[in-house]
Order: C-alpha cells, then structure tokens, then sequence
C-alpha cells in the first residue's frame, strides 16, 4: 500500500486504517468523552421526566394516554435514555448489584455476635453515638410523618405516629443483629408516593386548573412497591445496565418535586422578584417584606451551617445541631411578633388560609352591598337591567351633572314611562372598593 499514488493526509482515520495505516503517538488512540456523555444522560433524565410529568394538561393525545405518559414518566425517561447509551456505546458507569443473595464480607454470615471481641467499655462508650443516632432517627421519622399528614393533603385515615416509630425501631433492631442498613421513612420517596395518589376533578372549565379533591388512601401500592424492590436482587442481569448518570438524574428530579409548594423555595424567589410581580401570597398581605426576608436569611443561614457540618469531620454532632434548630426556633419568638410567625410558620396549610381570607372578603362586600340597598330611599330589584357608568364619563356629560339648565340650552323632552333600569357608577379606581350611598340610581 505505500507504493500507491494515495495522499494519507487527506484521508480520515477510518480510511487510514482501511488502507491499512497504523497509528503513531500517543494522541492517537481515541477516548471517548465519559463525562460529556455521563453528564447528557443525566440532564436528558431530569428534563424528560419534567416534561412527560407535565405532559397530562398538553393538548396531543386523549386524555388517557396523556394520564399514562404522565403517571409513568420517571420510567420513560430511564427507558429512553438506557437505549441512548447502549446505542452511543460510551462505557458510562453502570449501576453495580450484586449477583448472589448473600452478606457482602466473606467473613461473617447472617448473623452478627453483639458482644463479639470488644472490651466491656465499648459498649457504655457506644451509648453516647447511640444518643446522637436515636435522636436522628426520630428527628428523620417524624418530619417525614408530618409532611406526609399535611391538612392540605386532606387525608381521611388517622396519622399512625406512634404505631410506625415502634415498627422503625423493631425492624432496627433486627437489623443491627443481621448487620443491615437501618432505615426509616423517605421524605422524597414518601411525597412522591402522596404525589401518585392525588385525585382531581376530571371535568373543568377551559382555563380553570382541576380542583384538588384528596389522596387514594391504601396499602396496595407501598407493598407492592417494597415487593417489587425485594424481588429486585434477582433482576441483577438487566439492573446492571443502568448508566449511573441517568439515575442521578432521577434523584435531582424527585428532589425538584418534592419542592413544589414549599413557602421556603417561594419566599427564596422573592428575593430576585420586583414588587409588582410578586404572587398574591398571604404572608405578603400581612407581614412587610422585609419581615420576610429576614425571616428567609435566618433558614438559609441555618441550612448553610449544616450543610457545612455534615461536609467535615464534626458531621457526628449533626443529629445534636438538628436539635438545636428547636431552640433557633423559640429564639425567633423575640425577632418577630406572633402575627408574623403565625404567617410565615404555621401549622395550617397557606391555601387554606388565602381561602378562608378570601371568603371573608366576599362576605364583607356582600354585607356592605346588602347595607347600602336598604338604606337606600329607592330599593331596587336584582331582577332590574343595570348599566355601568364611569364617574369620569359622569363628569364630562352635562345631563347627568348636577347643574341647573340654563336660559340658552334647547328645551327637555318631558319625561315618559320607560321600563325601570338601574345606572350603577363605576370608580376608576377598580382595585379600590367603592360603594356609597347615592351612588347607584334606579329610573
């Protein structure tokens, strides 16, 4: 082949080596980008399963299939994005199980000795640790218990406080005997279960977002779902398939959800927000903004600090800090009045409260409507037609003035019976209130 007529340096590589060329250097030999392709899979994850969550209020498909693709938009997405990577062929890192059903040290079995060859004061020094991790384990427990038994999810069944704690702390027990991973209730994995089991109004006017009416309470899906992750040892040969990456993605994405709605992330945006185009929320309407931002700098200062100490050695202490927000807690009580507090960290849901707020404005203007009509000196009919005129129209037309007529105007058509109309005049302020007697005429 080096006898030929062949220009090797307008060739590509491929044809290079059909010619049979070699490759010199060390910059030759190609490597493929990992982290480009590992970092494709995991933002293609997030975005996709954003998209095919939101997919249920597009306009393409019936309105089934929409609820499907939605409902099942986590495991689109990871089916996706598997088959990009097995079609790229970048050696991503893949998800690593276990191909046999046994203890991962070769050294122990099942059962772990409690006492084993430690001496006798290990086990009083291990009650301080086990302090730490009991209040953990509560702290981790309960807020997720919590959240879960919002009003705002309008649950019908009791809250199980008390039953659940007692079943975490049986089930750690065995564990600690078999050397497992103890575990407790996942707060995202808990609120996307809740999240899947929301019912809403089928049928809606155009415009109008469905009305949320409750949550499907049962136990078939959270034992089928923890079945299913038991039986899932045995799906070691398709599991180790899954790139890494597109797993990541899936945890930012359940992350991302399980924000929605929480005043934290929404007092955080107002931040960056002008005034004008703030959201009608009800702290807004009560507390002064500053207020508020305070308030939001005192959380992100308590998250920052630790966010920094579980990052470094002293991350032991961590359930003690957690603890410690209680009193950060009760020190707000001297920082802001109970008004503030009752608005910016309260118990009752913050749309139930805009509701009832709400409410009690259109029962206040009905009030004063009722009022003024029965004050009135000419009560009218609701039945009545009304027309609308603006007070500056009002002021520019001489016939409805208050003025008399003079010597130079034409004269008036006498009056003759017409139907009975009512004339209601407008502010031109609309987003004051206003309605006064003798503001409103019946002919």
């Amino acid at each position: 082949y080096h006898n030929t007529t062949l220009d090797w340096a307008l060739l590509s590589t491929k044809e290079c080596l059909k010619y049979g060329g070699k490759l010199v250097g060390n910059n030759c030999d190609f490597v493929p980008d990992i982290s480009l392709m590992s970092f494709i899979l995991f933002l293609g994850t997030y975005t996709s399963s954003m998209a095919l969550k939101k997919f249920k209020t597009s306009r393409y498909f019936p309105t089934t299939a929409r609820k499907l693709i939605s409902d099942f938009a986590i495991i689109l997405s990871i089916l996706i994005f598997c088959v990009i990577d097995a079609l790229v062929g970048v050696d991503t890192p893949k998800l690593i199980v276990p191909s046999e059903f046994k203890p991962t040290s070769p050294d122990r079995g099942w059962f772990v000795p409690p006492f084993g060859g430690n001496p006798w004061w290990v086990y009083l020094a291990a009650a301080i640790p086990a302090l730490l991790v009991t209040i953990l384990i509560f702290m981790d427990q309960q807020i997720t218990a919590v959240i879960v038994n919002r009003k705002e999810h309008k649950l019908k069944k009791g809250a199980g406080y008390h039953l659940d704690l007692f079943w975490v702390a049986v089930l750690m027990v065995i564990c600690s005997f078999m050397a497992l991973p103890w575990y407790v209730a996942a707060t995202v994995i808990s609120i996307a279960h809740i999240d899947s089991l929301k019912m809403e109004t089928e049928t809606s006017a155009p415009g109008e977002q469905p009305k949320f009416l409750g949550v499907r309470e049962q136990r078939v899906t959270g034992t089928l779902v923890f079945i299913l992750t038991g039986l899932s040892v045995f799906m070691a040969p398709i599991l180790k398939f899954i790139p890494m990456p597109v797993l990541y993605g899936v945890f930012l994405y359940m992350g991302v959800a399980s924000l929605n709605g929480v005043q934290f992330m929404d007092r955080l945006k107002l931040l960056l927000m002008p005034l004008k185009h703030q959201p009608d929320f009800i702290y807004l309407r009560h507390v002064p903004l500053r207020r508020v931002h305070l308030f939001t700098f005192l959380q992100v200062l308590c998250l920052a600090l630790l966010w920094i100490l579980k990052s470094t050695v002293a991350a032991i202490i961590f359930p003690v800090m957690i603890l410690a927000l209680v009193a950060v807690r009760k020190g707000m009580d001297y920082l802001f009045s109970q008004h503030d507090l009752s608005f910016l960290d309260d118990v009752i849901p913050e749309k139930d409260k805009k509701k009832k707020e709400d409410e009690k404005k259109k029962k206040k203007k009905k009030g004063s409507l009722d009022s003024d009509n029965d004050d009135s000196d000419c009560p009218y009919s609701e039945k009545v037609p009304s027309i609308k005129i603006p007070m500056d129209i009002m002021e520019q037309q001489p016939f409805l003035s208050d003025s008399k007529p003079s010597d130079s105007d034409p004269p008036r058509t006498p009056v003759k019976v017409v139907p009975q109309i009512r004339i209601e005049l407008e502010p031109e302020d609309n987003d004051y209130f206003w309605r006064s007697k003798g503001t409103e005429t019946t002919l």
